[in-house]
C-alpha cells in the first residue's frame, strides 16, 4: 500500500548508516581485489603511489560536495544540487546521469555476486559442476533480496550495508596484516621481504603514463557521494552526509594505499611479480591462499559475494531515491509514491531493479554475454556517466560557492574545485582517448554518451516540464540556502 508523494521520507538515520551507503557503494572490498591490476598494466610496481595520487584527486571532487551538503539537501542528491545552483536544465541531465550510473552499477555488483557466490557454492561442495548461468541465477537471487531490502525502512537496510562490507574489509585487513607480518620476518614464500620501490616510479614511466594509472585509482573511489542521496532521511543533515563522505574518502584513500603496498610486495617487485600481480583471478584471496592457507581463499570469495552483494543494494537505493525526486518534482503520482507502512519509494525502487533486470536479460540474450562480459562493460559505462555527473555537480558547487552574489567561502578555495575539474575532464579524456578501435569496449563510450544525451533531448523537449521542475526546486525549503 502507498501514499502519494506529498508524505515526506522518514528522518531516522544517523551519521553511521549514512557512511553505511557511501562505503558500500564504494565497495573497497571489491576494489581493492580488482581495479589495482587495471594501475598496474601502466605504472608495474608503483601502485600505492597511483592511489595515493587518487586519493589526492578524489578529495578535491569531494571539496563540492562536501559544501553543497554543508547548505542544503535533497533525496535526488545532484539532481537537486546543480538544479538548484546551475539550473533545472542541468540539474535533471545530472539526476538522470546519476541514476543512470547507479543502474549500470546495479548490473555491475549484481553479476558480482553471482559470480563470486557461485564460486563459493562450489568451493565449498555445495553446487559442483554448475551450468555457465549459475552466475545468472545467483546474481538474480542477490538482486531480488536487494529490491526486498530497499523497500524496508532505510535504517535497517544501511545497517546491513555497513556491517557486510565491515567485515569483508576487515577479512582484507587480516590478510594484508598477516602478509605484512611475514614479509618482515622474513618468512614469506619465494623469500620475498619488505620493499619499499613500490612509493617509487618505475624508470622510463612518464607523467602521463603514471595519470593513467592514477585514473584506474579514482574509479575506485566511484560511490563516495552515495551518501547525498539519504539527506532528507538524515537526523542531522547538514553535518552528517557531508562528513560521511569526506570520512569515506579519506578512508578508502589510507585502507586503498595500504592494501595496495602490501599486494605489489606479496607478489614481488620484480617483472615477475608484477605480472603474477596483474593475471590474478583474486589478489587478496591468492595472497591468502599463498602466505595462509588454502581455506582463507574461499573465505574472501564469500566476503567479496557479501560485498558485492551490499554494493548492489546501495546501488538500487540510491537510484531509487534519485527517481523518486523526480518525479515527485515533475508531478508524477507513481514515481513518487510512498510506503504508507515503510516510508520508502517502493514504485520507484520497482523501476530501478526492473531497469537492472532488463539490461542483464537483454545483453545476456541479444549479446551473448557471460556474467563477468555484463560486469566489465558495465563498470566502465556507468563510470563514464559518473564522472561527467561530477564535473556538472563541481561547477554547480564553484558557481553557489564564489559567483552567487554571496560570500560562502574564502576566494582562495576556487583552487580546490578547480583543480577537481581538471582531474575529471582528464579522467573522461583518458577513458574515452584513444578511441576503442574494435570490440564490445568500443560501444560503452557510444552507450554512455546515449544515455546523457537523452537527458538532454528530454529537458529541452519538454521546456514545460523543466519549468515545473524549477519551480519546485525553488520551493523545496532543503535548497533553501541555494536561493
Amino acid at each position: 500500500m502507498t501514499d502519494s508523494g506529498a508524505k515526506g521520507l522518514i528522518k531516522n538515520l544517523n551519521i553511521w548508516e549514512a557512511i553505511g551507503i557511501s562505503v558500500a557503494l564504494m565497495a573497497p572490498s571489491m576494489a581493492a581485489n580488482i581495479n589495482p591490476q587495471g594501475t598496474a598494466t601502466t605504472v608495474g610496481r608503483a601502485v600505492p603511489v597511483a592511489f595515493a595520487l587518487a586519493t589526492i584527486g578524489v578529495l578535491l571532487v569531494a571539496y563540492g560536495f562536501v559544501r553543497l551538503t554543508q547548505n542544503f539537501h535533497h533525496a535526488g542528491s545532484v539532481y537537486g544540487f546543480v538544479g538548484a545552483t546551475t539550473g533545472p536544465r542541468s540539474g535533471v541531465v545530472a539526476g538522470w546521469g546519476l541514476i543512470g550510473t547507479y543502474i549500470f552499477y546495479g548490473c555491475v555488483t549484481s553479476m558480482a555476486a553471482g559470480i563470486f557466490g557461485a564460486k563459493f557454492l562450489d568451493e565449498i561442495g555445495v553446487w559442483n559442476n554448475q551450468p555457465d548461468t549459475a552466475g545468472f541465477l545467483v546474481g538474480a537471487i542477490a538482486l531480488a533480496l536487494a529490491y526486498f531490502l530497499a523497500i524496508v525502512p532505510a535504517r535497517n537496510g544501511t545497517r546491513l550495508l555497513l556491517t557486510v562490507e565491515a567485515v569483508t574489509v576487515v577479512l582484507i585487513l587480516i590478510t594484508a596484516f598477516i602478509v605484512l607480518s611475514k614479509l618482515i620476518g622474513g618468512t614469506a614464500p619465494g623469500g620475498l621481504g619488505v620493499d619499499w620501490s613500490v612509493f617509487s616510479i618505475p624508470k622510463g614511466t612518464g607523467g602521463s603514463t603514471v595519470f593513467l594509472g592514477v585514473v584506474f585509482g579514482f574509479l575506485s573511489f566511484a560511490g563516495f557521494e552515495a551518501a547525498a542521496t539519504l539527506g532528507e532521511e538524515a537526523k542531522n543533515p547538514r553535518k552528517d552526509i557531508p562528513r560521511a563522505m569526506l570520512g569515506t574518502a579519506i578512508f578508502g584513500g589510507v585502507y586503498f594505499v595500504f592494501v595496495t603496498a602490501v599486494e605489489v610486495m606479496g607478489f614481488g617487485t620484480n617483472d615477475a611479480g608484477v605480472k603474477a600481480f596483474i593475471s590474478s583471478g583474486s589478489l587478496m584471496g591468492d595472497l591468502g591462499t599463498s602466505y595462509v592457507g588454502a581455506w582463507i581463499g574461499t573465505i574472501i570469495t564469500l566476503g567479496a559475494a557479501v560485498s558485492a552483494f551490499g554494493c548492489a543494494l546501495a546501488c538500487v537505493v540510491g537510484a531509487s531515491r534519485m527517481l523518486f525526486a523526480i518525479g515527485r518534482d515533475s508531478g508524477s503520482v507513481a514515481l513518487s509514491s510512498i510506503s504508507s507502512k515503510n516510508g520508502t519509494p517502493t514504485a520507484a525502487t520497482r523501476v530501478i531493479v526492473g531497469a537492472v533486470a532488463l539490461i542483464v536479460i537483454l545483453w545476456a540474450l541479444i549479446g551473448g554475454a557471460k556474467p563477468f562480459d555484463i560486469f566489465l562493460g558495465s563498470g566502465v559505462i556507468g563510470t563514464l556517466i559518473l564522472v561527467a555527473v561530477y564535473v556538472l555537480a563541481t561547477i554547480g558547487a564553484v558557481k553557489f560557492l564564489f559567483f552567487s552574489g554571496v560570500k560562502r567561502a574564502a576566494s582562495w578555495e576556487i583552487i580546490i574545485p578547480i583543480a577537481g575539474l581538471i582531474v575529471l575532464i582528464y579522467t573522461l579524456y583518458r577513458n574515452v582517448i584513444p578511441f576503442p578501435a574494435s570490440g564490445p569496449s568500443r560501444m560503452y563510450p557510444i552507450v554512455s554518451a546515449l544515455w546523457l544525451v537523452v537527458g538532454l533531448v528530454a529537458v529541452w523537449a519538454r521546456p514545460a516540464f523543466t519549468k515545473k521542475l524549477g519551480e519546485k526546486l525553488l520551493a523545496d525549503e532543503n535548497l533553501s540556502a541555494a536561493r
